[in-house]
């Protein structure tokens, strides 16, 4: 058996299969649609370990079908792919675990779970992605996958937010597909390249390519949530709380930011955008995104929607390590796909918690949740704590590692953004602190769903504590081998960096 060519190939279907089975069965077969759901994530999980043991030794594994002369099906487990990947598949985990407990008791399980499960089978695509027809193909089919999960309880308000989540991320796929099919009219078919694949093409055709350069990151922007296309995300959180931990740490907005990663480093090249004049004008619009979130965080009361604007502004640090290009600030930017992932599916795990549990959506309300749920509260003030960046969690490695990249090349405005919003996040996350820990309870609790000894029930609370002591030891372990930061630095070493 040809590995090589399978093993990709298995571990996008390793999440699709049981996907379609799930849709297949009644209501009542709980136990059935549990095995599925947690079968395909262990197999999920196994398949990727021995492909990212495979890839830390240079070996070849690449899926290539040929649907139309010119255009190529192709996935492809490179360093950066793989990084993606496993984010991915740990976190698919353990959101699936989570969301099994918090749709305890609800209707339309085989429906969500099956939707779920592509969701993640199109991320994953996404991830291993091996050129741009291939990227698409999943890119649209994460919009259509994650569009029943935003609208799942039908209410008014879902259904809007649906609609509008279909407004914006269909008028990106079509920004998207259009500079695709410019950009292959152009310069004919291609595969990603590491250093970039256009090079050859800039003397002739620099007026077109930075045409088409602005409608992939207008296309990848909008699920990126940079400004002016963020509306859709605040508006998502209707959604529940394991769809808002997908869309945020695992599938969507790291989809938009992973494609921007792809567009500036495997599709154009950092040279190539440096002469274009591009980088400045994509950093400038990761700056303005980064504040921008953050000060609209600042007003919300309602707490999913607080972290949907923390999410706008922290997800620009990727786009921003990206564009400055430096080669601190490329591990900067790449490894905060990780730490973000890790903070944020956190703090929306605490946020569905303190809403199931004790009836708490808003930030006015939580008065001494902190002695009501302590665990909960505990893994939210971590996460929070690594947002502002206090070391030595793993937010401070992303921003240090910035800081640092931005006064390599030169660009010492960065480090004013990032102080700026720093102090940003420490306004609209200390006081949520301060009130869940050191103010008493207004009064009893909208509602208090008790389970024994237990602040909740188990699989909506040790998922949280497990990706809070993920974010300690991204940021204590950091130097360790195969911690994220290096592996982003065997990606830089061997991609990216002179």
């Amino acid at each position: 058996m040809n590995w090589g060519f399978w093993l990709p190939l298995m571990v996008v279907m390793s999440s699709m299969i049981p996907g379609l089975l799930i849709f297949l069965l009644p209501e009542e077969r709980a136990v059935t649609r549990t095995l599925l759901n947690l079968g395909g994530a262990l197999l999920k999980l196994a398949l990727i370990a021995v492909m990212l043991w495979g890839v830390y030794y240079d070996r070849g594994y690449e899926t290539r079908i040929t649907l139309l002369p010119g255009f190529d099906l192709v996935m492809h487990a490179s360093a950066l792919a793989m990084f993606f990947v496993v984010l991915s598949g740990l976190l698919w985990l353990l959101t699936t675990i989570y969301a099994i407990g918090y749709l305890e008791g609800g209707q339309n399980k085989s429906r969500f779970f099956g939707f779920f499960s592509i969701c993640v089978s199109a991320t994953t695509g996404i991830a291993l992605a091996g050129n741009l027809f291939s990227f698409v193909v999943f890119y649209e089919l994460l919009t259509l996958a994650t569009y029943p999960l935003v609208v799942h309880r039908g209410t008014p308000e879902s259904l809007k937010a649906g609609r509008v989540y279909l407004a914006y991320t269909l008028a990106g796929g079509a920004m998207l597909m259009l500079g695709v099919i410019w950009l292959h009219s152009l310069v004919g078919p291609f595969d990603f390249v590491e250093g970039g694949a256009l090079a050859p093409y800039q003397a002739e055709h620099a007026q077109l390519l930075t045409v088409i350069f602005f409608l992939l990151i207008a296309g990848l922007g909008v699920k990126a949530s940079l400004v002016p296309l963020h509306g859709w995300l605040p508006l998502a959180m209707v959604a529940p709380a394991p769809v808002s931990a997908l869309l945020h740490a695992v599938a969507v907005v790291k989809a938009g930011a992973f494609g921007i990663v792809r567009v500036v480093y495997d599709v154009y090249g950092v040279r190539v955008v440096e002469v274009l004049g591009l980088d400045e004008i994509l950093a400038g619009l990761a700056a303005l995104t980064i504040l921008y979130g953050s000060v609209l965080a600042l007003h919300q009361d309602n707490l999913k929607r607080r972290l949907a604007y923390s999410t706008v502004s922290q997800v620009s640090y990727i786009v921003l390590g990206v564009a400055i290009a430096g080669p601190l600030a490329t591990i900067g930017g790449i490894v905060h796909l990780v730490h973000q992932g890790l903070m944020k599916i956190t703090l929306f795990f605490c946020a569905g918690n303190l809403g199931e549990t004790i009836g708490v959506h808003r930030i006015s309300a939580m008065n001494g949740v902190g002695r009501r749920m302590p665990l909960t509260m505990a893994a939210f003030t971590i996460a929070a704590l690594a947002m502002i960046g206090i070391p030595p969690l793993a937010g401070f490695v992303s921003k240090w590692y910035l800081g640092v990249g931005a006064l390599e090349v030169g660009e010492n405005w960065v480090i004013a953004v990032l102080v700026a919003s720093s102090l940003l996040n420490a306004a609209y996350f200390l006081p949520i602190i301060n009130a869940a820990w050191f103010n008493p309870p207004d009064g009893p609790w909208p509602k208090d769903v008790r389970r024994g000894r237990l602040e909740t029930m188990p699989t909506l609370l040790w998922p949280p504590v497990i990706t809070a002591c993920a974010v300690v030891l991204a940021g204590v372990l950091a130097n360790m081998p195969f911690s994220p930061l290096d592996w982003v630095k065997l990606i830089a070493n061997r991609l990216y960096l002179p």
